[in-house]
């Protein structure tokens, strides 16, 4: 049964240089020294915006290990913030001023995308989604769909790349460097995805600014929780069936919340996660990893998750 005390869903440690620390849904971030940041992921599962309130056992070290990983297969494409990972559930890189949008980009109608179309809807951040298309067809082109970046507990928005000029959000000169490293990551991302037998349906991008004015790519990248995945076997056939795709993405939680009721609207509660629940769930995303990054996942060891933490960042510190 899934143990909640081998889980991290909060830490508070204090570093030495420690400047401050930032709680995000999953991700916890400690500035030190204002030079590099120490990002842990915890086990902590967030759906609809909402932090649901049981972790999932090696949640945290599977994201980590995808998002790492994959920074390393894309960094001859676009640079990134990650300088060293010094525990399984952690990430060390440059401190960095995000930019206040996600790059979300899509190669197939699914998801949200999917349920705007549905909706009746033919624009979706200012781009155009042809006619005559069913969920999970592929567009013909990747699509941009960006959304602003919003504080916690408060819903991403869509937005259009025409309002992120004429806000003020982010200027014209980076804005095209972020859609040029989107489209090269995605399609890095796309070539990694096909040689494991998937598909990446879409994803999302976080870009921040180093001390030197770099743009570089931060947070995670390609992993269960920021893209949707399909298995490439069978995809044509279950589309020309009108049946729907075998996914590998965080879309079997929401499906399940969809199910019980919850889709983080004002007045929902959410359901109740039984220990058996959340081992299915902890089993899924072991079963993400093994097939996004083609190897064995390898169980960290989770008897004192916080003390194991503490003692591999402390060391690196030191060194």
């Amino acid at each position: 049964m899934a143990n909640q005390n081998h889980t991290i869903t909060a830490s508070n440690f204090n570093f030495p240089n420690q400047k401050s620390v930032y709680k995000g849904k999953v991700r916890e971030v400690y500035n030190i020294n204002d030079e590099e940041l120490v990002m842990i992921a915890t086990d902590r599962l967030s759906a609809f915006d909402v932090v649901m309130p049981k972790g999932i056992p090696y949640k945290g070290q599977i994201l980590n290990q995808i998002a790492t990983s994959m920074m390393k297969a894309t960094e001859d494409l676009v640079p990134n913030w990650l300088t060293a990972t010094p525990d399984p559930n952690v990430a060390v890189g440059h401190l960095c001023e995000p930019f206040k949008v996600e790059m979300v980009i899509r190669g197939y109608m699914s998801g949200h995308a999917a349920r705007e179309y549905k909706a009746g809807r033919r624009i979706l951040c200012g781009v155009e989604m042809p006619e005559g298309m069913k969920e999970n067809d592929k567009f013909p082109e990747p699509i941009i769909t960006p959304a602003t970046k919003a504080e916690m507990g408060d819903h991403d928005e869509d937005i259009s790349r025409e309002d992120i000029l004429k806000r003020g959000i982010v200027s014209e000169k980076d804005y095209v460097v972020l859609e040029d490293y989107t489209r090269k990551l995605f399609q890095r991302g796309t070539e990694i995805a096909a040689s494991r037998g998937l598909i990446l349906v879409d994803t999302k991008y976080e870009f921040g600014k180093t001390k030197e004015g770099k743009i570089v790519l931060i947070d995670e990248i390609h992993t269960p929780d920021s893209s949707r995945y399909f298995y490439a076997d069978g995809y044509q056939e279950r589309q020309d069936n009108n049946e729907a795709q075998k996914q590998l993405s965080k879309e079997f939680v929401r499906q399940w919340l969809i199910s019980n009721n919850f889709q983080g609207l004002e007045g929902q509660t959410v359901p109740e996660m039984s220990d058996a629940y959340i081992e299915t769930v902890s089993e899924r995303y072991i079963e993400l990893y093994e097939n996004i990054m083609g190897e064995k996942f390898v169980k960290a060891d989770v008897s004192d998750i916080q003390s194991r933490i503490e003692t591999n960042v402390l060391n690196y510190l030191k060194s």
